[in-house]
């Protein structure tokens, strides 16, 4: 896989299929006047909470999954909790908001304006300014971490189809650290499908879920180190390494696609000492840790760029079964 590196673009959000018998998700009516912090009291409010801690359930939907139990595990473990993986009465009382759960974003006309149709051909995607958001729902999904799916549920009246600037959408209100440490290593578990990152005096920084490669023989296991950092890279589509691929196959010639958060490798890039090797976002952050890449390690877009923040050149990755 390999990356050419430019600054253009930003993030990306999927726009997978929404079930319309899923309940509307109503936040609570007093949530500004509530002294915070306080104890989450749900798993919505867990996977909020965990964020400001630098771990990540997935994009968020406010499910008692694999990946959320994984993440609780990952919070109880730091904390020298009993380690359950349950949102157990233990655990919300050391799980902390320090703000209210929910908050508003304001759709803008440029937030319109980035919105473009992606082409379904990698020929044509290579023809395109950016790789940008197709839809609003996109857009602020991942700009808020969460699944489609959730922001349709705290949005029941809009019509996705025909939002307009102005428009004001119930979010999840969630942040990573302002000024994270930097890591000392990193560790990403085949296993389990989670990379974590650890300062040097061994508190976890970063929980994330994790892609890794289909096939076992395209699993680095051992000691890598970070070679590149690049924030929204081009990609360059190569048919030699996508032979499933038949236009692929007819092409016979490298493309080069643009930056966004719709490109292949999303909007960052850690490159790895090993050729064709390194850490990235994607298109399809819902898909992470449930499907399988070609060989490198995939990350949903706002996990990879927090990871951006905290890893340098030279930093240690341990990739372990």
């Amino acid at each position: 896989m390999k990356v050419v590196f430019n600054s253009a673009i930003e993030k990306k959000a999927s726009t997978s299929a929404v079930s319309p018998k899923q309940p509307a998700i109503a936040p609570e009516e007093n949530a500004t006047q509530q002294p915070y912090p306080r104890p989450v009291q749900n798993t919505l409010e867990a996977q909020i909470a965990l964020i400001s801690d630098g771990i990540s359930s997935g994009s968020l939907d406010g499910a008692l999954g694999s990946q959320t139990r994984a993440a609780l595990a990952a919070f109880q473990r730091d904390q020298g909790l009993d380690v359950t993986g349950e949102l157990d009465a233990v655990t919300k009382s050391n799980l902390m908001l320090e703000s209210a759960p929910f908050t508003t974003y304001t759709v803008t006309a440029e937030d319109l304006a980035r919105l473009q149709p992606i082409a379904p051909t990698w020929l044509g995607k290579s023809q395109q300014t950016a790789l940008d958001f197709e839809s609003i729902l996109e857009l602020v999904s991942e700009k808020t971490f969460s699944h489609p799916n959730l922001i349709r549920r705290l949005n029941p009246e809009v019509n996705w189809s025909n939002v307009v600037a102005g428009t004001i959408l119930q979010v999840p209100n969630a942040r990573y650290p302002d000024d994270p440490s930097k890591a000392a290593w990193v560790t990403i578990h085949l296993a389990s499908r989670i990379l974590e990152a650890f300062d040097a005096e061994t508190n976890l920084i970063a929980h994330f879920p994790c892609s890794i490669a289909k096939k076992v023989e395209k699993r680095p296991v051992g000691l890598l180190h970070v070679e590149v950092i690049a924030p929204h890279p081009n990609y360059t589509f190569d048919p030699d390494v996508f032979p499933e691929s038949a236009e692929g196959r007819e092409l016979h010639r490298k493309l080069i696609l643009p930056p966004g958060p719709n490109n292949p490798v999303g909007v960052a890039w850690i490159g790895l000492d090993r050729p064709g090797y390194g850490i990235h976002g994607t298109p399809r952050p819902e898909e992470v840790g449930r499907t399988e890449s070609h060989g490198c390690f995939r990350l949903a877009n706002w996990n990879a760029e927090f990871l951006l923040k905290i890893v340098t050149v030279g930093t240690p990755v341990y990739v372990v079964e």
